[in-house]
């Protein structure tokens, strides 16, 4: 009686993946109406959250409506995110529409108390919101919706059971989704570590969302799925060798009950690699091997002082008995507006001649680049700091899909961005047709930041086999200043100066040679890069590669970049 007492009560609560925002009747009679649907039910903690907007117009008028969307932290001076998409919809049409809004930077030290949207326009006014359900210590969980209803009770009961443990005493282990209805764009999954869904499941996701989940995994997401069966990775469509990420397959009893501590466990401590607002929060707000590279800025104390109390001497017994002596007083409303212009007018020159305009930034990038699969993509994580000084435009555009990551930084006079509870900002992102256009407290004037980029780019590049044993061709655009190659058999071999089209033939070494180099290289980047740079180093029949002249995700044009890449791969064949 109790169990039956039980299902009852779970079959009345509201176990749909998605959550929607609003829905709008702008004519009652036709049935014209607007929708916004968020595909996951709560939103992850930085990255995008992805929402189908459906617009039914079933007037003999055309509509037009736009959506406004804010995201914030919890505190009083923390940070915002804000985007708008305008829609049309012709006379008897039905438009559906997926869009990614940005959510706002994460310092470790806030969640969102909103997530808002607003529509307006010719269908009329609504409002809606979202909440996450994640605690900025714990991994960022997308469960589907088949085991959400049997499981999500007991899974939230063993996350609430880590608090001690230094994951914040969160109470939800994950947001939940309709595999049916997911979006094709890899972006609209990068806030989240890891994804759990059935064989079913999987076979239910269409194939470009199909494609998005796998870029996902390539560029370091984990992916779990979940079988009664024997299913392999070939089988079920998986990539054999994923990259940065994991596509891991694990069996499920038929009635798909989950171990609850087993399944925590998977997504939050048994992952060699970090989670990502993890390593966001902590990697570069200490000893971030980029900015120590860059060195210190200095500030030049004695000229300013000097400088004013040059003015406090002038505007004060100089102007007094000097410019303005007795009889001449109303001379003050003169000479003191002056004085302190002429001043302002110096320390700007001062600034200018010390900092200059734009800055000067370093970038350093790890590049997967899969030409396997007809993928001919490359995956990218790009670490990037930079010290800017009079900017005289604080907006840039990236002209190619990306997740941009403001990275808090260690506390200083040139540090704007920190991990503490006073950091605050606006970081608007404005989706395009290409990329992204960014606003706000990116890049500002006289201050040192740092971003983590993250992209799938488009390339023909790759390394290819030759029939002559160990010569390769390259056919990047750019020079290869070295690579290492790990054959089929393990052994390594070593090359240089490796130009485009030109088979070089490469020199066997020991690995006694090749380890302190990619020791070296690992130490350069954060720790999470490290991980996934030397996840791929195992591979047999793989290649990393050293170059100088390799493109870079472009961010602000007014910063002069000095770019470094690593990159891996298999070879082509």
């Amino acid at each position: 009686m109790s169990r039956l007492l039980l299902a009852l009560l779970v079959s009345l609560l509201p176990l749909h993946a998605q959550e929607t925002l609003f829905r709008q009747v702008a004519d009652t009679r036709t049935d014209t109406h607007i929708e916004a649907m968020a595909l996951f039910s709560n939103p992850s903690l930085g990255g995008f959250h992805p929402v189908r907007v459906t617009i039914s117009n079933n007037q003999k008028i055309p509509h037009r409506v736009s959506l406004d969307f804010i995201d914030s932290s919890t505190h009083s001076q923390g940070t915002t995110a804000s985007s708008s998409f305008s829609f049309e919809a012709a006379p008897g049409k039905a438009v559906v529409t997926d869009i990614l809004v940005p959510l706002t930077v994460q310092n470790g030290q806030h969640v969102y108390p909103s997530f808002t949207v607003k529509l307006t326009g010719s269908m009329g006014n609504a409002q809606g919101m979202a909440r996450t359900v994640f605690n900025p210590s714990q991994p960022c969980v997308l469960l589907s919706e088949s085991l959400y209803t049997p499981n999500g009770s007991a899974l939230d009961t063993a996350t609430a059971s880590l608090g001690s443990s230094g994951y914040g005493g969160s109470r939800t282990f994950s947001s939940k989704f309709d595999p049916k209805r997911l979006p094709d764009d890899w972006r609209a999954f990068s806030g989240f570590d890891t994804i759990m869904l059935t064989e079913a499941d999987w076979a239910d996701v269409p194939p470009g969302p199909r494609n998005g989940i796998t870029s996902w995994v390539r560029l370091g997401g984990q992916l779990v799925v979940y079988t009664t069966g024997n299913s392999t990775a070939a089988s079920l469509g998986l990539p054999e060798d994923p990259g940065f990420g994991e596509a891991l397959i694990k069996t499920i009893k038929p009635d798909l009950r989950l171990d609850p501590k087993n399944t925590v466990d998977l997504a939050y401590t048994k992952r060699a690699i970090k989670h990502r607002l993890a390593a966001i929060t902590n990697d570069f707000a200490g000893s971030w091997p980029l900015q120590k590279s860059f060195g210190e800025k200095s500030f030049n104390y004695i000229l300013f002082v000097l400088i004013l109390l040059a003015f406090g001497i002038l505007v004060g017994p100089v102007n007094l008995f000097v410019f303005a002596k007795s009889g001449r007083r109303h001379r003050l409303f003169v000479t003191t507006p002056l004085i302190s212009i002429g001043t302002s007018l110096i320390l700007i020159a001062l600034i200018i001649f010390e900092d200059g305009f734009g800055g000067n930034g370093t970038r350093l990038t790890l590049m997967e680049v899969r030409p396997d699969g007809n993928q001919n993509a490359a995956f990218i994580q790009q670490e990037q700091f930079s010290r800017s000084g009079v900017m005289t435009s604080p907006s840039f555009t990236v002209e190619t899909p990306a997740l941009i990551a403001q990275t808090p930084l260690a506390s200083s006079r040139w540090a704007r961005f920190t991990s503490g509870y006073g950091s605050s900002g606006t970081y608007d992102l404005q989706p395009t047709s290409a990329g992204l256009f960014a606003s706000g407290d990116w890049f500002q004037s006289r201050s040192e930041q740092g971003q983590l980029v993250t992209a799938v780019l488009p390339t023909r590049g790759r390394i290819e086999a030759t029939n002559d044993p160990g010569t390769i061709v390259s056919t990047f655009d750019f020079p290869l200043e070295m690579i290492l190659y790990r054959d089929p058999s393990g052994q390594w071999h070593r090359g240089e100066n490796i130009g485009k089209g030109k088979p070089a033939k490469l020199t066997p070494v020991d690995p006694t040679m090749v380890q302190p180099i990619l020791n070296d290289t690992a130490k350069r980047f954060t720790y999470r890069n490290q991980a996934f740079l030397r996840r791929v180093a195992d591979r047999n029949d793989a290649y990393i590669a050293f170059a100088k002249q390799a493109p870079a995700v472009e961010t602000h044009p007014g910063i002069d970049w000095k770019t470094d890449t690593v990159i891996t791969g298999p070879i082509a064949r």
